[in-house]
């Protein structure tokens, strides 16, 4: 048991982390996309899409995080 608990916190939290944060920048990027561009239709809709996709992204990090943490 040692052994996996060594692989979770030197490996897989970190590797969680990285894409925790790549999620989140890639939520901040819909974002900026979104407000820098409202006044054309078809960018705002792609930092819609951005934005549901860094949630969605989020949330699944968080769940794995969770299930790390188990």
């Amino acid at each position: 048991m040692d052994i996996i608990q060594k692989v979770n916190d030197e490996i897989l939290t970190p590797i969680v982390i990285l894409l925790f944060a790549l999620a989140t920048g890639y939520f901040l990027f819909g974002v900026m996309k979104f407000v820098g561009n409202l006044d054309n239709e078809t960018e705002m809709e792609a930092g819609k899409r951005h934005m549901v996709w860094g949630i969605v992204a989020i949330a699944i990090m968080v769940g794995v995080f969770g299930i790390l943490n188990l």
